[in-house]
């Protein structure tokens, strides 16, 4: 019975452990990185300014959707704005062009050295596009995907 009990912590802690590396992440990539941990309530701010740029992404832990990604300019710099999945925005209809003006509210952050924000809400005229809670939590992980 005790090598039972034996077996099973061993197996235990090897699927612990497998599963905390799995989870870790690309080891330092940057350009591989899991914004929606990244998320930090301290430094929240909104950015208005015109859309340079809309960009495809592959998440940082891979997967089978894309994400869309934003490059802002204000009126003191260019910010990169990581908004979410592709098909989260595209299903609530939401678009975005170069040119667009745009007022962000999101979680400000360095990314390789360059200024970006992970968006929680885009104002695009009188519309406005939620993207996640007040603690940074992403609207569309409650959406079956």
């Amino acid at each position: 019975m005790k090598k039972i009990g034996l077996f099973c912590g061993i197996v235990s802690m090897f699927v612990l452990v497998f599963s905390v590396w799995a989870q870790s992440g690309s080891g330092g990539d940057a350009p591989r990185l899991h914004y929606g941990t990244m998320w930090d309530a301290g430094s929240v701010e909104t950015l208005k300014g015109q859309v340079v740029a809309v960009e495809k992404y592959v998440p940082g832990r891979g997967g089978t959707s894309y994400g869309l990604r934003l490059t802002m300019k204000t009126d003191s710099e260019t910010v990169s704005v990581i908004l979410g999945p592709a098909w989260y925005i595209e299903a609530l209809q939401f678009k975005f062009e170069p040119n667009d003006t745009l007022e962000v509210k999101g979680s400000r952050m360095s990314v390789q050295g360059q200024p970006t924000m992970i968006a929680a809400e885009v104002k695009k005229g009188v519309k406005a596009l939620r993207l996640r809670n007040e603690a940074g939590s992403p609207l569309w992980s409650n959406q079956g995907r």
